[in-house]
């Protein structure tokens, strides 16, 4: 059986605070706590990662599925 490999489609503005989100954890809370800013930068990371995924690979028309 073949399964269908499934993206939900992500905003702009998730992807917009994962960027926001690691240059603030970059340089702010890096220095302040390094373990806290490293956690958060990889976090971030994680969900730009996920934007990209979204973008390249979400299906184009699932907005025309709930007119």
């Amino acid at each position: 059986m073949e399964e269908k490999f499934n993206v939900a489609p992500l905003s702009g503005g998730y992807m917009l605070t994962s960027i926001v989100g690691f240059l603030i954890s970059a340089f702010y809370v890096y220095e302040k706590s390094a373990r806290w800013g490293f956690t958060l930068v990889l976090f971030f990371t994680l969900m730009f990662i996920a934007a990209l995924i979204s973008m390249t690979y979400a299906p184009t028309d699932w907005q025309l599925k709930f007119k």
